[in-house]
């Protein structure tokens, strides 16, 4: 090769360097929707396809029917989590603080009338509230951070429904144009990685990602509707139950998370004098939303991957810190694929080493 070829080479690998780095300054802003629309698609497929068998093989309207569920089931409750916590989150924390400041609060009734232990209650109650005001005033320095906390969360969500409007727009596409996208990506990947792996990693991709998706939110679905079922027989008006239901499902990657949510409704029934919807509340949220929580999340998970509950944990912690809370979404996917790759990747045996031997004549 002479001068000049190299020169001609040089120029293409620039030109082409230069177009990629001009394309990823374009979607860059669009990656988080993109990976979203992915992951939706990729794990809702076998609907998709059913759906479009029922419609005669119509696929724009089968493709716009998933969409309408994706903006049902995921976009509108996020919206509506996200402004009810702009709107009442304050007006709940000044009433807390204004009944926090009234001094010392007095007992319960029903914490009077416990059999065997009332009395020993009722003093450890009262040598709690002795500080009077100072308790008070603790306790409200306390709740400073925790409404920065969820006004933060809601600034969060709100930010990122602009990003899940992009990614039922993009998915849209996804699901029209799946089989050709499949294909394509396909014969790109084959020739990436020539059969290196020995089997094809787009369908382990796949199955990791439908395993882990049906796994934290299948059953983060399961869990707020368990939660809603629940809040709406204690007397809960539907909108405050839809809600709850909703903070449920996205609180439901974090460890304890729905406890956060039934624990504070029964804690809340308990000073409105509503024992016994308290007692429910804390006997559903264990029995029912923790049980679905314990048993058929590692269940789905295991179905299609191995992703242990602390890489879900890190996952969805991590998405939200890159992408923000459309993260917990797209995070734990693209962790069990990285690792997933990984593993086909390491699980390939090495060439044989061969050892030659010298002999020595003597």
């Amino acid at each position: 090769m002479n001068t000049k070829e190299y020169i001609l080479q040089f120029a293409r690998l620039v030109v082409i360097a230069i177009l990629l780095m001009g394309c990823y300054q374009i979607l860059h802003p669009f990656i988080p929707a993109i990976v979203f629309a992915m992951v939706v698609c990729i794990s809702t497929w076998p609907i998709h396809l059913q759906l479009r068998r029922a419609l005669g093989g119509n696929t724009t309207l089968a493709s716009l029917l998933m969409i309408g569920g994706m903006i049902l089931l995921v976009i509108i409750p996020s919206a509506l989590l996200a402004f009810s916590l702009a709107d009442n989150v304050t007006a709940i924390i000044d009433a807390v603080k204004v009944f926090m400041q009234q001094g010392s609060i007095e007992p319960p009734t029903w914490l009077k009338d416990t059999p065997f232990f009332g009395e020993q209650f009722i003093r450890y109650w009262k040598g709690l509230m002795s500080g009077g005001k100072e308790v008070g005033m603790l306790l409200t320095g306390l709740l400073e951070p925790l409404k920065n906390f969820l006004l933060n969360l809601g600034n969060v969500i709100g930010k990122s429904l602009l990003q899940m409007v992009f990614a039922a727009f993009i998915g849209f596409f996804f699901y029209r144009d799946g089989e050709a996208l499949i294909q394509m990506l396909h014969n790109g990947v084959a020739k990436l990685l020539d059969g290196s792996l020995g089997t094809d990693p787009l369908v382990q991709i796949h199955n990791t990602v439908t395993g882990v998706v049906y796994g934290i939110f299948g059953s983060a679905l399961a869990q707020a509707i368990a939660a809603m079922i629940g809040f709406l027989i204690a007397g809960v008006s539907a909108s405050g139950a839809f809600l709850l239901g909703s903070a449920t499902f996205f609180l439901s990657v974090i460890p304890m998370g729905p406890s956060l949510i039934w624990g504070g409704v029964s804690v809340w029934f308990l000073y409105e004098g509503s024992y016994g919807w308290a007692v429910f509340t804390v006997l559903w949220g264990i029995f029912v939303i923790s049980s679905i929580d314990n048993f058929v999340r590692p269940y789905l998970i295991s179905r299609g991957s191995n992703l242990s509950f602390l890489l879900v944990v890190l996952g969805a912690s991590g998405g939200i810190i890159a992408y923000g809370f459309i993260g917990i979404f797209i995070g734990p996917p693209i962790l069990a694929i990285g690792i997933t790759l990984v593993q086909l990747w390491t699980s390939q045996p090495l060439p044989p080493i061969k050892i030659t031997q010298t002999n020595h004549q003597h």
